[in-house]
């Protein structure tokens, strides 16, 4: 489990292909310092496990089926990533609930600066923005998020992100038209599940 409060900002150094998966090997000296071989760790939102160790990176595998559902498979070497430690029962929980497991991917549409925030609206798929509210919980990017806004309309997602978010994650760096991840919040898809099964009626 995680709270998509992001402990570092990563850099891909590099990236090996194949047929059907992909090694990353990303730059992260703090998240190394807290990490084991076989230790979860979010990059963008995605849960990986850490493959192998160095004193400033780590590996990861990544399956073709991770690389189709979400952006990673956008990443170069130099791409700078979000990062985030598995949550340790001890520690405060800021943010939200967050599994690292992508429902799918949305769309830059802008990112308007303000004076103390930058507006940042993404485009996402019917099937994700229906577990949307505004005030709700959002991951994008594994960043843990209130929204701002929904226009059920044209399926937007806004959101306002403040300084210290724009420092320390990679939401900065976002063009229109990037793929961003993202992650509903689970409590959505459990009280859905529970409706369609009669809960509601007491069956």
């Amino acid at each position: 489990m995680f709270t998509g409060l992001i402990s570092e900002l990563g850099t891909i150094s590099s990236i090996e292909r194949g047929e059907s998966s992909a090694i990353f090997t990303i730059k992260a000296p703090q998240s190394v310092a807290g990490l084991s071989i076989g230790d979860s760790i979010t990059v963008n939102g995605t849960c990986l496990t850490a493959t192998s160790l160095s004193s400033d990176s780590f590996t990861a595998d990544v399956m073709v089926q991770t690389l189709s559902l979400t952006s990673l498979s956008q990443l170069e070497v130099g791409s700078a990533v979000n990062l985030e430690l598995a949550a340790q029962m001890d520690m405060r929980m800021g943010g939200h609930i967050v599994q690292g497991h992508v429902d799918g991917t949305g769309t830059v549409v802008s990112m308007t600066p303000g004076e103390k925030w930058a507006e940042f609206v993404i485009a996402a798929p019917e099937h994700l923005t229906k577990y949307v509210v505004a005030q709700g919980s959002i991951a994008l990017d594994g960043v843990s998020l209130t929204v701002g806004a929904i226009d059920d309309a044209s399926n937007t997602i806004t959101v306002w992100l403040i300084p210290e978010t724009l420092a320390k994650t990679n939401l900065s760096d976002k063009k229109v038209g990037d793929l961003i991840n993202i992650e509903v919040d689970i409590l959505a898809k459990y009280v859905e599940r529970l409706i369609s099964k009669g809960v509601s009626r007491g069956e």
